[in-house]
């Protein structure tokens, strides 16, 4: 009898328990919800248990070049094209976007919603001097925070206090900009899933220039023999199914859709 209940828990037991892998996933893909919607969809339809490291984009791509992740989710397409071209991943597929906007103050001392484009909007914040918020955490929305200053001809290095670099997430920093009455940058998932808006508004979007592509890579075996390649090869052709474009693109907050599906065959 001891023998027996022992076989049928081997055999019911072993059932119950899903190959799994580790995918590295931005902060702002996880504060956006998608991943409840996504992860559970995946575990039926491929019996894949995907455990996630929720971080920023710079510390996925390490994560990704020490062969502590199986795959990465990220959002920044000049580190992800390195990553490719380091040998660190085959190839990079495009999964789905959205768009960064910019938050702040309901009250908008820089007069964001009279900007005429993403330079102009961080333009008038640096001539107002008003208290913006950012990430500083190396993070694919961090990076293009820096890349928008940039190409609005300021300096970062040479703002006074009013500029607040805090190393957080996504939403630990939408919650630094609530208290402060900051500014910040943010895509548009995780502002709409923000459950703190008191006192902030979506102030400026549109600008073609805030376009946020999420893209997907699987780390490649010959650099870490030891990373599970099979089941990231398993979850990428998901990720690029018809069931993952019904869910990404069926997913919204108060009748607003969060991501746009874009995976090519």
């Amino acid at each position: 009898m001891i023998r027996l209940a022992v076989v049928i828990w081997l055999a019911f037991g072993s059932a119950a328990f899903a190959e799994t892998m580790r995918l590295a996933v931005t902060t702002s893909f996880h504060n956006s919800g998608l991943s409840d919607v996504l992860l559970p969809a995946i575990k039926e339809d491929i019996d894949l248990e995907v455990q996630l490291l929720v971080v920023g984009t710079g510390q996925a791509l390490r994560l990704g070049r020490a062969g502590d992740v199986d795959a990465i989710l990220v959002h920044s397409k000049a580190v992800e094209d390195a990553f490719v071209a380091e040998g660190f991943a085959p190839y990079r597929r495009e999964i789905m976007y959205n768009d960064f906007v910019l938050i702040g103050p309901e009250t908008d001392p820089a007069q964001l919603k009279q900007a005429m484009s993403a330079s102009d909007a961080l333009t008038r914040i640096a001539s107002a001097k008003a208290s913006f918020v950012s990430r500083g955490d190396e993070s694919g929305t961090h990076k293009k925070e820096l890349a928008l200053w940039d190409v609005a001809a300021l300096d970062v290095e040479a703002f006074d206090p009013w500029y607040k670099a805090v190393g957080a997430g996504m939403g630990a920093s939408l919650n630094t900009a609530s208290a402060m009455g900051a500014y910040i940058l943010a895509d548009r998932a995780s502002w709409l899933n923000f459950g703190n808006k008191t006192g902030l508004a979506l102030l400026y979007s549109g600008d073609p220039v805030l376009f946020n592509q999420y893209a997907y890579l699987s780390v490649n075996p010959a650099k870490h023999p030891h990373v599970n390649a099979d089941a990231a090869q398993r979850l990428e052709a998901w990720l690029v199914s018809q069931k993952a474009a019904d869910l990404i693109d069926s997913y919204t907050i108060n009748g607003e859709q969060l991501f746009t599906f874009n995976a090519m065959d």
